[in-house]
């Protein structure tokens, strides 16, 4: 930890230049995608993922202003992330606060429930009745989890602070000054552009952004050999370094990314910018083989459901009914 101190430093005008280098990339996409409408709706969706793609990165700053990686102020990374966060509708100091449960719990079975993935050890899984065992399958389909789901999370769950481990004021005030922000925001947009289009071509682009930011976080953890401990086992390096992966996209994804697939680094040390994340990467090269996977080895992961204590390993259904069907010798 003490050896990445030097890459948690701020930089106030690299930070501002990366807004500006993903924030006009996407109003002029959405500019070009109302201009294709006006002769093609299928054309302007042609251009709907790279426009979500720079909302994905819009998040990531957000999220670096949650970890007040971005400024040296607080007060600074905390306006700039609620600003993005209308766009990225996402009530920025409600997420931040779930977020940082998410950081200080990550790996850890017996904290589970807050800023993760659902995830049932084999165990309660067998333990669950025929009714719950169904609503764990059908939240765990891919159509669910990365389509229905993640629409679901930010144009629904975002509008109302309803976690119970998020109680107080600060979560309402979060979640309603951001939604008055979007409905500023949108009812300009539609009074400027038509209700209509503005929803045809905005909605495409909120829709996929959220499939692909749930997608990230989902590979960031959700791998075979991932690392969950139950306490006082649970350690927050070894959890950090070994149930966290390094998604290995091809330069132009990790920028639009925001880097963000070099998750372990970004667990082990949350202060680090996303723009110093590669070259923490080049600083240490020991860290590109540890849990490292391409898009491609990365969809392997979609089927892994349950995580197997006594494996210490993520399995499927399928491989789940192997074992559950095993009796063992008297």
């Amino acid at each position: 930890m003490a050896r990445l101190a030097p890459y948690r430093q701020t930089d106030a005008r690299r930070a501002i230049f990366e807004i500006i280098i993903t924030i006009v990339p996407f109003i002029a996409l959405w500019a070009a995608m109302y201009w294709l409408y006006q002769y093609s709706v299928l054309a302007a969706w042609l251009l709907a993922p790279l426009a979500a793609g720079l909302m994905v990165r819009l998040f990531i700053i957000q999220h670096d202003c949650g970890h007040s990686s971005m400024f040296e102020s607080r007060e600074a990374n905390d306006w700039v992330g609620r600003a993005l966060g209308v766009l990225t509708m996402t009530p920025y100091d409600y997420w931040r606060r779930s977020h940082a449960l998410h950081h200080a719990s990550s790996g850890n079975l017996d904290r589970r429930g807050i800023g993760d993935i659902t995830t049932l050890t084999l165990e309660e899984y067998n333990a669950l009745g025929f009714w719950r065992r169904l609503g764990y399958r059908v939240y765990r389909h891919p159509v669910v989890l990365f389509g229905i789901g993640p629409a679901w999370l930010f144009m629904i769950c975002h509008r109302l602070p309803l976690t119970s481990a998020l109680r107080g004021e600060l979560p309402w005030m979060s979640t309603m000054g951001t939604n008055l922000g979007i409905a500023l925001l949108y009812g300009v947009m539609m009074y400027a552009v038509g209700p209509l289009t503005f929803l045809m071509i905005h909605l495409p682009v909120v829709a996929l952004a959220a499939s692909l930011g749930v997608w990230l976080f989902y590979v960031q953890h959700q791998f075979e050999e991932t690392h969950w401990d139950r306490q006082p086992e649970w350690n927050h390096q070894e959890a950090a370094l070994e149930g966290s992966s390094y998604y290995d996209l091809p330069r132009p994804l990790m920028w639009l990314t925001g880097n963000i697939g070099i998750h372990h680094v970004h667990h082990l040390s949350s202060r680090i910018p996303f723009h110093q994340l590669p070259k923490v990467m080049k600083d240490f090269p020991e860290l590109k083989d540890l849990n490292r996977f391409t898009f491609w080895q990365s969809l392997a992961c979609v089927k892994l459901t349950l995580w197997d204590e006594k494996a210490r390993e993520l399995i499927s259904f399928r491989d789940a009914r192997k074992r559950l069907a095993v009796v063992p010798a008297a």
